[in-house]
């Protein structure tokens, strides 16, 4: 005989509500409204009933209710031009880090490197009412507008600035690490020396910087010398392939990341060339990767960690009402870190 289906509706367990704890600790809704905010003080054995309350029923803030009644989600949209590199995944934690014991939370959005991209998610991180915006997704930000709503949100950039009443930035030093990692290339006694750079519109700064120091050396760049990469491994790879056909080939590379710099030395393994004997190789960002690959790879510290972090702080004085002054820059150096491959 066939098993007859029940007609009775699986039912979802309604949510714990303030009122729930508070009916279970003995105590006024407003009381362990007082516990969660910490904003008014309450008597040690109450507090300690109510969040043994909490923990019995198994309650979770509404976060959806609380924005709706104090206009503030406590979480910043973060946005980057790729998740997968390391150098964002550091930032980002540098910079929760920062804002965590503030009891803000952050998401990531990756723009994949696209600029139509950057507006929309600014748009969509817009209508999610976060309270802050983290933008690191490169060197087209000052060609973002903003409406008026748009405006009263709080923004720190990375390596840029934005039209935007409210907007700081933590710019680290590319054009002087750039400049750096050129002079130390060239004091090597290295002649033909090329550059990976990064996609049109992104790193012009490290490419300043190098450029910088070919003129300072007298050591004019051709133009084949200088090719693109999209910033990966691979990228990096087909950019070392194409100097390495060169009639002339390059005996020095300096790369606009650390991804690159990885891919051009496998290139360089694979010809079976000596680094730095036959080609040097130098990155930049310092990616731990960096002290994986064989020889370590020279490179231009970036600093991720201390990026993020400042960047927290900075939003964090914007939201807390403590700065409300003219947008701030901070830029923080870009040293060069020397290992085996230069």
């Amino acid at each position: 005989m066939p098993r007859s289906e029940s007609t009775t509706a699986e039912v979802a367990p309604a949510r714990v509500t303030i009122a729930d704890v508070a009916e279970r600790a003995g105590v006024s809704p407003t009381t362990v409204s007082h516990v969660l905010s910490g904003k008014r003080v309450v008597g040690a054995a109450t507090r300690q009933t109510v969040l043994d309350a909490i923990d019995a029923l198994g309650y979770r803030p509404n976060h959806v209710a609380r924005h709706l009644r104090t206009r503030q989600s406590h979480m910043l949209a973060v946005v980057v031009p790729d998740i997968t590199n390391p150098f964002y995944a550091v930032l980002t934690r540098g910079l929760a880090d920062a804002v965590d014991a503030a009891g803000y939370g952050t998401f990531v959005c990756s723009t994949d490197g696209q600029h139509d991209r950057e507006r929309k998610l600014f748009e969509d991180v817009m209508d999610r009412g976060v309270d802050g915006i983290v933008f690191a997704s490169g060197e087209t930000a000052s060609e973002i507008r903003f409406g008026p709503g748009e405006r009263a949100t709080p923004i720190v950039c990375i390596g840029d600035h934005l039209d935007h009443p409210l907007c700081d930035a933590v710019i680290p030093d590319d054009e002087a690490g750039s400049r750096e990692a050129g002079a130390f290339l060239a004091e090597r006694g290295y002649s033909r020396i090329a550059m990976i750079q990064g996609p049109p519109g992104y790193g012009t700064a490290r490419t300043a910087g190098f450029r910088a120091a070919m003129e300072a050396a007298a050591h004019p760049v051709p133009a084949e010398r200088m090719v693109r990469g999209d910033w990966t491994r691979k990228g990096g790879y087909q950019a070392m392939q194409a100097l390495m056909a060169l009639p002339e080939r390059p005996d020095a590379v300096f790369c606009a990341n650390d991804l690159m710099a990885i891919g051009a030395l496998d290139v360089a393994h694979e010809l079976g060339l000596a680094v730095p004997d036959d080609v040097a190789v130098v990155g930049f960002d310092d990616v731990d990767a960096a002290t994986i690959v064989t020889p370590q790879l020279t490179t231009v510290r970036n600093p991720a960690y201390d990026v993020g972090s400042t960047a927290g702080d900075l939003i964090l004085g914007r939201m807390s009402g403590r700065y409300r002054g003219a947008g701030r820059t901070l830029v923080l150096p870009c040293p060069l870190v020397e290992r085996g491959t230069a």
